[in-house]
C-alpha cells in the first residue's frame, strides 16, 4: 500500500509538469526569515539567537528547542529542502501538516533528521497515522514511529541532502531522503497544515527550501 500511495504521489507530481507549469514557492529568500513563524521553548532565549541566516543559508542552532514554521497552510504539494549538519550529525526533523498553536510539540507529523535515521516518521502532539501499529495490551508511545523503509541515504556530515515530502489532500505524507523512497504514512485528521523547520540536538543549516504545488 505504501508503495501504490508513492506512486499515485508521482504521477501527481508527473501530471503537473506535463500539463502546466507547476506553481513552485520559494520559503527562503536567501536573505532574512520572512514568511516563518519563529519559536522556541525557552522564554530567557530569543528567536533571533536560534533561528538566522549565514551565508545565504539558514542557521538554526539545535539548542534550545524550538522550529519555525510557514506562515501559510499547504496541502497537495511537494516540500523539498536540503540540509547539512554543521559538525557532526545530531538531531533534527522537518515537520508536516502542522496544526495551529505554538506548542513544545504541536500536532505534527516530523519527517526524522536525526542522523543514521533520516525517513522515519514520529507522530507529535497526538497526531494519529493509519499505518501506526501498536501491539495489543501495549500503550501508544509518548512518540509513537514509523520506522523507513531502506537503510539509510543520507550524505556524510557537512555534505547537503534532499529530503521530498509529498502531502496530499487524502491526508498522505511520502518522504523521500536523497532519491531512496523512505517512507509513507496517511494522517487520520489532518489533510492541510504548516511546515516547519526544528531545531533539537546540533547546529544545521537548511538552503533551497520550496513548495511545488501538485496538479488536482
Amino acid at each position: 500500500m505504501r508503495k501504490l500511495a508513492f506512486i499515485a504521489a508521482m504521477l501527481l507530481v508527473l501530471a503537473t509538469s506535463c500539463s502546466q507549469k507547476p506553481e513552485v514557492i520559494q520559503l527562503f529568500n536567501g536573505k532574512d526569515l520572512e514568511g516563518w513563524t519563529l519559536f522556541v521553548n525557552d522564554p530567557d532565549v530569543a528567536p533571533a539567537d536560534v533561528f538566522s541566516v549565514v551565508n545565504g543559508n539558514i542557521r538554526i542552532a539545535g539548542n534550545p528547542f524550538g522550529f519555525m514554521r510557514t506562515n501559510e497552510k499547504y496541502t497537495d504539494c511537494v516540500l523539498r529542502a536540503e540540509w547539512r549538519w554543521v559538525g557532526e550529525g545530531t538531531n533534527s526533523g522537518i515537520f508536516s501538516l502542522v496544526q495551529d498553536g505554538l506548542l513544545a510539540w504541536p500536532n505534527a507529523i516530523e519527517c526524522q533528521l536525526k542522523a543514521g535515521s533520516a525517513g522515519d516518521v514520529v507522530l507529535l502532539g497526538g497526531s494519529d497515522v493509519k499505518e501506526l501499529e501498536v501491539p495489543a495490551g501495549s500503550e501508544r508511545p509518548r512518540f509513537p514511529m514509523v520506522r523507513k523503509e531502506a537503510d539509510s541515504s543520507e550524505k556524510p556530515d557537512g555534505e547537503w541532502n534532499l529530503a521530498e515530502i509529498v502531502v496530499t489532500s487524502d491526508g498522505g505524507v511520502d518522504i523521500t531522503i536523497n532519491g531512496v523512497h523512505q517512507n509513507h504514512v496517511t494522517n487520520s485528521n489532518y489533510t492541510e497544515g504548516y511546515f516547519a523547520l526544528q531545531s533539537e540536538g546540533g547546529p544545521l543549516e537548511f538552503r533551497n527550501v520550496t513548495v511545488t504545488r501538485l496538479a488536482k
